[in-house]
């Protein structure tokens, strides 16, 4: 099989191997490494059927990490995905109000930003040996709330590796925050920005793109990574999940091999969604990929009209791992329907940089045809919730609940003939205070762990370990900063 080469979305002279990508993370110009062609399925969809999800990890993932070895890539999987997860599907697929929803959320911190982060700690280690890195490995990165937690689990104590992170302090749910300022580890440091999350990723690249910093660490022996989308080795990962819930259709007789699916999806960074646009690109039969957004709609908007445009309120939502107005990961696919031309990418960057926008040519736009858009405001996210549960006794997150009421809208304007699955991308006890009281206003003056309990008593499903080591934990980290001292954070962290 031949090896698949990576580029940049900015720089068609960039020619690196899979681990190179997964260890610089960003390119130098600023642009996210992309598969120079894409391999195809080289399994039949009748035997993905049969394979439990490691194996089907493996079928996926040798296509786009061709430069590791059978031996490197297996044993990466089974130490990603193993008795950390508390289901041994990894990612059950759960029937619920006519539709089939992907639970993503059974890993270490119950979101699905497990699914990736379980096993990049992994690619970066294997990685690194491969290219000859000795220095050491800072994982510098920026939260809207799940991703955090879920890089400090899977990088706390690996030997060779620091972690660093930014998150809005007043922008994640109670649980959220308390998952990462009570998290273990020498190597690990989490800072609350007082900012937005598009403050903190702004900061973090910014970081990224400072070369006098990055000589100055070099000198004291650290690289820069990172566990964002960005990194294609947290792309590639996420393809697996659209694959096997595909199979899941398929073995359990739902659908027939080669029928198509749709799938949709709560999106905020872009990265959760372009993974499955990638599964089809690689053969899987998917019909439409419907991007769910929350009240921050840029990317409503921008499948409506073609124009991208972060030059809005933001709005503090009860899904914020969606609030989020620059979505890094629609650079992947802004390139893609460029017709993998980086120089016409480039000048989208650089406009969107300067003045906050940028419309594409119809022809580009002409290229969407994968994609819908739809989005549920406060009011119809939280009925959602409501009558879900009301309907037939299952509980979703917030987050779920979104891409739920999107699929409403996308069924009663298209009425598609065939069958969907929501990604769901958290448990619900991490937002416990707004699944509950949209379940019931009353529930409202009631305290976070009361809420949580009463929602097993509801639910009937055992609150997650992530949840309960949390109640009475110590907080480690109390660093605060203003966007403007992210830097000094890190050279501090770094130096001491």
């Amino acid at each position: 099989m031949a090896e698949i080469r990576y580029t940049s979305t900015r720089d068609a002279n960039i020619d690196i191997s899979a681990s190179q990508a997964i260890i610089k993370g960003l390119s130098n110009d600023g642009g996210l490494f992309v598969p120079k062609e894409f391999p195809a399925l080289d399994t039949s969809l009748e035997e993905l059927a049969g394979l439990d999800y490691r194996e089907t990890a493996y079928r996926v993932m040798k296509l786009f990490l061709s430069d590791f070895t059978e031996e490197e890539l297996r044993e990466c999987i089974n130490n990603a995905y193993d008795s950390k997860f508390d289901t041994p599907e990894i990612a059950p697929l759960m029937e619920a109000g006519g539709s089939y929803y992907l639970e993503l959320f059974h890993g270490r911190t119950i979101a699905f930003k497990d699914m990736a982060l379980s096993i990049l700690p992994h690619l970066l280690i294997t990685a690194a040996k491969k290219n000859d890195v000795h220095e050491e490995i800072v994982i510098l990165t920026a939260t809207s709330g799940d991703t955090g937690k879920a890089a400090l689990a899977g990088f706390a104590g690996v030997k060779g590796t620091r972690i660093i992170i930014f998150f809005p302090k007043d922008g994640v749910s109670p649980v959220q925050k308390l998952q990462m300022v009570t998290q273990k580890g020498d190597n690990t440091f989490v800072v609350g920005v007082d900012g937005n999350f598009d403050d903190c990723q702004t900061g973090v690249k910014n970081i990224f793109n400072d070369r006098e910093l990055a000589e100055k660490l070099k000198a004291q022996g650290f690289r820069f990574s990172s566990a964002n989308s960005i990194n294609i080795g947290r792309l590639i990962p996420q393809v697996v999940y659209y694959v096997y819930a595909y199979s899941r259709l398929v073995n359990s007789g739902r659908i027939k091999a080669g029928e198509k699916i749709d799938f949709c999806v709560p999106t905020g960074n872009f990265g959760n969604i372009l993974a499955g646009y990638y599964a089809k690109l690689i053969g899987l039969p998917v019909n439409k990929l419907i991007c769910a957004s929350n009240e921050n709609k840029v990317l409503f908007d921008f499948f409506e009209s073609g124009v991208y445009d972060r030059n809005r309120k933001f709005i503090l939502t009860s899904s914020p791992s969606m609030d989020i107005l620059i979505s890094s990961n629609l650079e992947r696919l802004i390139y893609h329907i460029a017709g993998d031309d980086a120089r016409v990418n480039a000048e989208y960057m650089k406009e969107l940089a300067e003045t906050g926008k940028y419309t594409i040519e119809d022809d580009m736009r002409g290229r969407l045809v994968d994609f819908l858009g739809f989005y549920a405001d406060e009011e119809e996210t939280a009925a959602r919730i409501k009558a879900l549960y009301e309907d037939c006794g299952y509980i979703i997150d917030t987050h779920t609940a979104v891409a739920s009421a999107a699929y409403d809208k996308y069924y009663r304007s298209y009425s598609p003939k065939v069958p969907a699955v929501i990604v769901s991308t958290a448990s619900p006890y991490k937002f416990s205070r707004s699944v509950m009281t949209a379940i019931d206003k009353a529930n409202e003056s009631k305290g976070d762990f009361e809420l949580i309990d009463e929602m097993s008593a509801l639910s009937g499903v055992d609150i997650p370990a992530a949840i309960e080591e949390i109640r009475n934990a110590e907080i480690r980290h109390k660093t605060e900063c203003r966007t403007d001292e992210m830097r000094s954070q890190v050279e501090g962290f770094l130096m001491k």
